[in-house]
């Protein structure tokens, strides 16, 4: 047998009937990334959409908005025109005053005339707050002008021909006043001829404007309409997709369906919540497994409990009259009988592991030396000869509350599995560590060997019970070890040494009220 066989022999790896309490390392969920994935590309897709939106309203109401400036420029020119013809509906006004003064050749229509003429000066000035381009300006200008002109030639040359009888000259100042009354006339038509054209240049633009809007608003609805549904086929594809796959899984789940896996290929969230639901079937299947596990053990424990306690009394039976026989025994009858007592005391340890496994472990809290347990404990091995040629270290101290014979046997087992492990000139090393203060704090004791270490694929079996490598092994003794520490509200951990070899760490809450799992993930 080897050592390795001996060092998992030692103290029968065994596990725990029930799960064991962990250190949380950090749970299987995780915060989804900030500012990536399924939610940002939703971001993105639609501020897209309310971009576009927001350009074809923009160029809409821009659109609107130069059209309205257009209809407003053409209204203030046809206000201009209308002026204008009204402007020239005042000159000839003015002139058929001047007409209805030679006819009847007095000063009777000179009132008349000069609010006429004032209307005319009022309605050039108008026009004039209308007028765009310095051509129509000129022609403003020209037109009170020639106003001028009429009046003056009325009041200087025609009214005192009229007053004197000298109808020749009245004649020949009408015809002058005629042709003065065209003139403005002529300007009046090309003013208003002007304000005409730049009318048709304001419609015509108004309406391209308005085909321009019209179109642009139709492609960006057409884009709007394109991009939701873009969006939409997005959403069904990345969003309700997998949503309906995690839907269909958590049906196969619920129907006990434990072999139930998702793509987790994708990068985004419904990617991490299908990898967590994967881990969650997995840890389920798991789960289910250790909990059949521990009922075919809770079975076998019942049994191997109401075997042991029918044997343990025959086994006591032979045991007294074995010994008995040899204090008369000699010879080879002797050396048989002690066979028969070693083989006896073998069957009767099985069977008091078997009770301990089997029944509850119960604890009365007292206050206990960690550091004296280990020293006596390493006393009691170095008397059963153990521990013979080991050199051994304790170093630490600590106390808790708890059973200290329970406590013994636990460190017992540990400490003699170490001892088998490194054979007769090896070393061990115990540590006693204190975390935090009572009751909110836990002790380990780490026991480190330099042994030849335990194989990866033997460790996750050292606690099952009934496990061993050993010829004359139970595999009991760390399962009922695991037991007493659960029992104190604590666990043992098997790992490898960072010199080489294998270490045991035992964690135990001072306070017996608390679980190291508590008091692990706080701290």
């Amino acid at each position: 047998m080897t050592e390795t066989d001996h060092r998992l022999a030692a103290g029968s790896r065994p596990a725990q009937p029930e799960p064991a309490p962990r250190i949380p390392t950090g749970g299987m969920w995780r915060r989804p990334r900030a500012g990536s994935g399924t939610a940002r590309r939703l971001f993105l897709a639609f501020g897209l959409l309310i971009g576009v939106f927001g350009v074809a309203s923009w160029f809409a109401l821009s659109g609107l908005a130069e059209v309205h400036a257009s209809m407003a420029a053409m209204r203030e020119r046809e206000e201009g025109v209308r002026l204008a013809l009204e402007l020239a509906s005042a000159v000839r006004d003015q002139y058929a005053h001047q007409a209805h003064t030679i006819i009847i050749g007095d000063e009777s229509h000179l009132v008349m005339y000069s609010g006429s003429y004032g209307h005319v000066l009022s309605l050039a000035n108008r026009v004039r707050d209308r007028v765009q381009t310095p051509e129509e300006l000129t022609r403003v200008a020209e037109i009170e002008r020639a106003s001028g002109e009429l009046d003056d030639l009325f009041r200087e040359q025609i009214v005192p021909a009229v007053l004197a009888g000298e109808f020749q000259h009245v004649q020949l100042e009408h015809d002058r006043a005629q042709g003065v009354v065209g003139h403005i006339q002529t300007q009046v038509d090309h003013l208003v001829a002007g304000f005409e054209a730049t009318i048709r240049d304001f419609e015509a633009n108004a309406a391209r404007i308005q085909r321009s809007t019209y179109r642009t608003t139709v492609a960006s609805l057409l884009a709007m309409l394109g991009l939701a549904i873009g969006i939409g086929l997005y959403i069904a594809r990345s969003i309700a997709v997998p949503i309906a796959r995690l839907s269909e899984g958590a049906a196969r789940l619920a129907s006990g369906d434990l072999d139930t896996r998702l793509d987790d290929r994708s990068p985004d969230e419904f990617g991490d919540l299908a990898r967590q639901f994967n881990a969650m079937t997995a840890a389920l299947k798991e789960n289910q497994e250790k909990l059949v596990q521990t009922e075919k053990l809770a079975g076998i424990g019942r049994l191997a409990a109401g075997v042991a306690h029918e044997i343990n009394n025959p086994l006591g039976v032979i045991l007294g009259y074995t010994r008995l026989l040899e204090k008369k025994a000699e010879g080879p009858l002797a050396e048989d009988l002690r066979v028969i007592e070693d083989e006896t005391l073998r069957c009767k340890e099985t069977v008091e592991g078997l009770l301990d496994l089997s029944r509850p472990v119960k604890t009365q809290p007292q206050p206990v030396e960690l550091r004296e347990l280990c020293d006596e404990t390493v006393e009691r091995l170095r008397e059963a000869r153990p521990l013979e040629g080991v050199e051994i270290r304790v170093e630490g101290a600590g106390q808790l509350e708890g059973h200290p014979q329970k406590l013994r046997q636990v460190l017992f087992n540990l400490f003699k599995n170490a001892s088998e492990a490194v054979g007769e000139t090896g070393s061990i090393e115990i540590g006693i560590q204190a975390h935090g203060a009572c009751p909110e704090g836990y002790l380990e004791v780490v026991i480190s060997d330099s042994g030849p270490g335990i194989p990866a694929e033997t460790r996750a079996h050292l606690f099952e019970p009934f496990f061993t490598t050993k010829a004359d092994g139970t595999g009991l003794g760390l399962a009922v070890s695991q037991a007493i520490a659960h029992a104190h509200g604590g666990r043992i951990d098997a790992e490898d040494a960072a010199c080489g070899g294998a270490r045991f760490r035992l964690t135990l809450p001072k306070s017996p009220h608390v679980r190291c799992e508590e008091l692990t993930r706080n701290g």
